[in-house]
């Protein structure tokens, strides 16, 4: 067999594997977070000052997303499901109100849900965005229903245009989950400044990381005040409000976030700007060689700016040939990074399946007929979107030969999709 036709065979099937570079480049192209002396140096100084608890560099950091976001407010958080809590905390929710929910996202979107004493409502994820179907929303609002919540997965913003007219229509709060989505926009605005209230998570994977934090964003007075109240008591006592009377005690909870964390979330954010771009820009050539091969890579529509927490891009089985079993294996031969779904998906977790919500949100008390049964085999949309779905590195600091290696490694392997399919499922 001549050297061309071994290069061009798929890996699986005898050819030589289409990623080839040294692997130390690829551990470079591929590194996350980028952490240089900056990071060290503000450490550092935090240390040195021995101010390890409360520090102004949280209250700096908050002020550095609120010129990012031009939002009225901003509050640092220990992390961002604490965050999450208490913006939907902030909502007063009443036990046994319903909260509509994705169930393609992970758990924090929805699990401080149960918390605050709510339920969720799982609906369908539509399949242009990633966000929640406006339709299936609609039809699950009932008297009970007293809030949405919005992911931006994968840094996609959602169909806000639908979902919020469907808020107002039925006056119903509404969170952003932004944890994926720094500096992701919808119509020439930033996400996670569309509803009432907003999460941006700064744990180690995200765009803008700093270990373990969050940001919660709003412009309503009344949910800040109440977010400092419920977790940062050391904040309450400088307060002008009639809030101030709460200064010995708080809401209970300490949710501030560490000052070394702060530090590090600064210095990630003045390179965010930079960094996102060459994210960006690998991404959307990598997206360009991909979607001619029969894969939907979610490129962003007319009037929306997305990013890139992860990369994942979707099979269509009935343009590559393959089941999203047999691309992954034969993409892996091939020395590809690609797994299958991150995420499972929530409605179908014993949590819920098996009436664990219950105790978590203290609902006992409630007839059982008045709360929802969660049942696997529901939401086929999502599952059906869900079990389509590859992740790939997100290439942050790659350059063109490694982009180049995986678009023909997908090439190769959907070109012979005959014979990889002959062969049957890895499983099989």
């Amino acid at each position: 067999m001549s050297n061309t036709a071994t290069t061009d065979r798929p890996a699986i099937l005898g050819g030589r594997p289409a990623v080839t570079m040294d692997p130390a480049r690829i551990a470079d192209a591929n590194r996350w977070p980028i952490i240089t002396d900056e990071e060290v140096d503000v450490v550092t100084e935090i240390l040195r000052s021995g101010e390890l608890s409360i520090h102004p560099v949280a209250q700096a950091l908050e002020s550095d997303y609120r010129e990012f976001l031009g939002v009225k407010h901003a509050l640092a958080c220990c992390n961002g499901t604490s965050g999450i809590f208490a913006a939907l905390h902030a909502f007063n929710l009443q036990p046994g109100d319903e909260v509509i929910v994705p169930s393609a996202t992970y758990w924090a979107s929805v699990m401080p849900v149960l918390w605050c004493g709510a339920v969720p409502v799982f609906c369908e994820t539509e399949s242009e965005q990633l966000g929640l179907d406006p339709d299936d929303v609609e039809k699950k609002i009932t008297p009970k229903t007293k809030a949405i919540v919005i992911v931006h997965l994968w840094g996609m913003p959602s169909k806000m245009d639908r979902l919020l007219d469907i808020a107002k229509r039925h006056n119903l709060k509404v969170f952003e989950d932004a944890s994926h989505a720094h500096g992701a926009k919808w119509r020439g605005r930033h996400c996670g400044t569309l509803g009432d209230a907003a999460v941006f998570s700064l744990q180690t994977n995200k765009l803008a990381p700093a270990g373990e934090g969050g940001i919660l964003v709003t412009n309503d007075d009344a949910i800040f005040e109440h977010a400092q109240c419920l977790g940062h008591f050391e904040r309450i006592l400088p307060m002008k409000t009639p809030a101030r009377r709460f200064a010995g005690t708080g809401f209970g909870l300490k949710h501030r976030i560490s000052p070394m964390s702060a530090a590090i979330a600064r210095v990630q954010l003045k390179h965010f700007p930079q960094r996102n771009a060459r994210r960006n820009e690998n991404l959307n050539y990598l997206s360009r060689r991909l979607e001619p091969l029969g894969l939907n890579t979610f490129l962003a529509p007319d009037g929306i700016d997305r990013v890139y927490f992860l990369y994942l891009v979707q099979n269509i089985e009935s343009r590559t040939g393959l089941t999203t079993d047999q691309l992954v294996n034969a993409l892996q031969a091939e020395g590809c990074e690609v797994v299958g779904p991150r995420y499972p998906l929530l409605h179908q977790q014993p949590v819920f399946t098996e009436d664990k919500f219950i105790e978590i949100a203290r609902l006992g008390h409630l007839p059982r007929a008045s709360l929802p049964t969660y049942r696997p085999d529901t939401l086929p949309k999502t599952v059906r979107a869900n079990n389509a779905v590859l992740q790939l590195p997100s290439f942050p600091s790659a350059d063109r030969e490694l982009l180049d290696q995986y678009a023909s490694a997908f090439r190769k392997v959907i070109g012979a999709a005959g014979e990889i399919a002959a062969m049957g499922s890895p499983s099989s």
